[in-house]
Formats: structure tokens, C-alpha cells, sequence
């Protein structure tokens, strides 16, 4: 069953995605690699030179936005950005639970695809669950870990996230991109992050996409503290899906090789600054 609304809006989905990854001003190369989930798309780029950086983006989202958000490690790493498996991208349109460890297990088939016995992972939001569950099914093969505003730690799904449906509402009725802001607001919080790309990026998931609203649920404790990597992870303060608060405290508990950090001020969507950046580059440098 496909992922998409429409073959149309695929086609158009797919224009946006290449799009943005022309934006990027880096060389890009598609690779595949088979998975027991099925086919999987990576797109291969940043620094061919540098150390390997595994890279699993967001929901209802694309690697292409994802590698435009975190561009800056595109002058480090090796990047292997996947397209993860039922969402958004070039991957195989094959739905995962999202509550049992099917993600992680696809995450260790896609290492072994590209022929590594292990990588340094980055994973954001969605992805960052994806690479929690990686951590507990494969940890010998994750070199170094770094969780953005992750899912699959604590989460949290209060009563003020049922306020994103009333403008969501409000545009699939009206189309009055008006209401996408309204929309994307309650994960930014700051009208200034919400630039064209993210807003392009939103609305093409609202218009054309099968919107998912499940995250990777919580990993087992005893699970992931198999995995010995050290692991960054970095959690919005003013995030209404994965408050910093609840990950950190949890994060600190379940994972051994842990540095925690709290995004100061920062929703779910954020700016990273400079010193930030910097954090995230040395981490996975040493």
C-alpha cells in the first residue's frame, strides 16, 4: 500500500526532495541496499575523505530536508543518509511497526548493506528512535551514537499537541497555507526557524503524504544498556513530544556511555547555534 495520498503527489513529493538535495551544493550519489524489509535508498555525500556518519531523519519528512537542516556535517563526514523504510524518499513503501524493535533490526540490515561491521549513527527525532532501537538489536555495530530530539526514550504525548490538529484541520479544509504555520508553530516555537525549506517541507507532507503519527516507542532499559558506544543526546527544552527533562533524566538512567545536553528555549523544530554545531563535530571526531 503506498505511502502516498495520490501517484501525483508522489511525483511531486519527489521533485520537492530533489530539489532540496541540489541545494545542499554537495556531490550526491544514490545507493541501494536490500534489507529483509525490503529496498532501501541512501543518499551518499559530505566529506568522501572523512569518518563514516550513518544519518536517519525525521517523520513525514525526507533525508533531503534532514541533510539541509544539518548541513554542517557535511564538511566532516562520510555521510550515508537514509531514506528510512516506509516514509517519505526512495526507499520501499513498507510500513514498520513502530512499536516493536523491526526498525532497529532494519537499521542493522542497512550497516551490513553497505558493508560495515560498524558505524557512527545520527539520528533525529523519528530517526533518533529508530537509532535507540538500533542500539538494543545490533549494538556492536554502532561505533558512536547521537540522539536530536529523540523519540524512543521518554516518550511524551501531552494534551497540547491535540492543539496541532485544530489548524491542521483548518488547512486540509481551507488550503490556506496560513494554517501550516499555525501548524508547525506548536513544534518550533519560533516563527524565525520556520524558514521556506521547512515550511515547503511540511506542507508537501500535509498535501500528499500518509501522515503517520505513531514514534518508536520506548526502548527496554536492560536492552539498550548492552550498547557501550558513546552516545550524545541532545533533547529540546520546550519540546512537546520529547521534553528535555523526561529524555535527559531517562537517558542518563538506561544509557551507560551517555552525555546528555538540553536544547535551552527550544521546541521540537530548532536552530542549532554555532557552539552547538561544534559539540556535535567533536563528538563524533574524537
Amino acid at each position: 500500500m503506498s505511502i502516498y495520498k495520490t501517484q501525483s503527489g508522489r511525483e511531486m513529493s519527489l521533485k520537492l526532495y530533489d530539489a532540496q538535495l541540489k541545494k545542499l551544493d554537495y556531490s550526491c550519489k544514490d545507493v541501494y541496499v536490500h534489507t529483509r524489509f525490503g529496498r532501501t535508498h541512501i543518499i551518499e555525500t559530505g566529506n568522501l575523505s572523512g569518518e563514516p556518519l550513518l544519518v536517519f531523519h525525521g517523520e513525514n519528512s525526507t533525508t533531503a530536508y534532514n541533510l539541509l537542516m544539518y548541513r554542517f556535517l557535511l564538511m566532516d563526514f562520510h555521510i550515508y543518509a537514509v531514506d528510512i523504510i516506509g516514509h517519505p524518499g526512495k526507499s520501499d513503501e513498507v510500513n514498520l511497526s513502530h512499536r516493536n524493535y523491526d526498525y532497529g533490526k532494519w537499521a542493522s540490515d542497512v550497516i551490513t548493506g553497505l558493508g560495515f561491521d560498524k558505524i557512527a549513527c545520527f539520528g533525529v527525532s523519528f530517526g533518533g528512535g529508530v537509532l535507540a532501537k538500533l542500539m538494543c538489536i545490533a549494538p556492536e555495530k554502532v561505533k558512536k551514537s547521537v540522539l536530536i530530539v529523540p523519540s524512543g526514550i521518554n516518550n511524551a504525548f501531552p494534551i497540547s499537541t491535540v492543539k496541532m490538529m485544530l489548524p491542521l484541520l483548518k488547512y486540509k479544509l481551507t488550503k490556506k497555507e496560513k494554517y501550516i504555520k499555525e501548524t508547525a508553530l506548536f513544534m518550533a516555537i519560533k516563527e524565525e526557524i520556520l524558514d521556506k525549506d521547512t515550511l515547503d517541507m511540511v506542507k508537501d507532507s500535509f498535501d500528499h503524504v500518509k501522515t503517520k503519527v505513531g514514534m518508536p516507542s520506548n526502548v527496554n532499559g536492560k536492552l539498550i544498556q548492552q550498547c557501550k558506544a558513546p552516545t550524545l543526546i541532545m533533547a529540546g527544552e520546550k519540546d512537546s513530544l520529547f521534553p528535555a527533562k523526561k529524555v535527559l533524566s531517562r537517558a542518563k538512567r538506561i544509557i551507560l556511555n551517555n552525555t546528555t545536553y538540553m536544547l535551552k528555549g527550544c521546541g521540537h523544530m530548532h536552530m542549532m547555534s554555532e557552539s552547538e554545531k561544534k559539540m556535535i563535530v567533536d563528538f563524533l571526531s574524537v
